[in-house]
């Protein structure tokens, strides 16, 4: 019986830590588009050193090098080029795989103020696919919905 409810609490730590993973890779990105100087070094971390993208669009395997550095902060930059003023995390949903990999869905809630200074939201939902070692986690895979399609949609683009 012992041993069970020490399972638990072991699971109950790890989730709590992906968690707080996933909070801070939030703050970078709420950070960069309200202009502080982003923590490119720390989303770089956040992901394995190959990772797989997927969308509706297809699959894209990427490699976390200097490309990789640039496009995030190119990211950055675009997202606060259309309006996005925030990138909040709506709710947390973590499955453990096995002892090294974990997935988790996340409910985004992105804020946004058009040029014309109306203001609006959009939620969707990503899956992270992560692998924990010595407890540092890394994004080696995750899957996102058309979000060209939605950014259109809703007159960011």
């Amino acid at each position: 019986m012992d041993k069970s409810i020490d399972y638990l609490k072991s699971m109950d730590k790890r989730i709590q830590r992906l968690n707080d993973f996933f909070i801070l890779y939030a703050e970078r990105f709420n950070n960069a588009i309200k202009g502080e100087t982003p923590d490119i070094e720390g989303t770089v971390k956040s992901f394995s050193g190959y990772f797989i993208a997927a969308n509706p669009l297809g699959v894209t395997c990427g490699n976390n090098n200097e490309d990789f550095k640039t496009a995030i902060s190119q990211g950055y930059a675009f997202y606060k080029s259309i309006g996005v003023t925030s990138m909040d995390i709506v709710s947390l949903e973590t499955t453990i795989l096995n002892v090294f990999h974990e997935m988790t869905k996340i409910r985004w809630k992105c804020g946004y103020t058009k040029k014309d200074n109306s203001k609006g939201s959009i939620e969707f939902e990503n899956f992270y696919f992560t692998q924990t070692k010595e407890n540092e986690h890394k994004i080696f895979a995750y899957i996102t919905g058309d979000e060209q399609a939605v950014l259109k949609e809703n007159g960011l683009i």
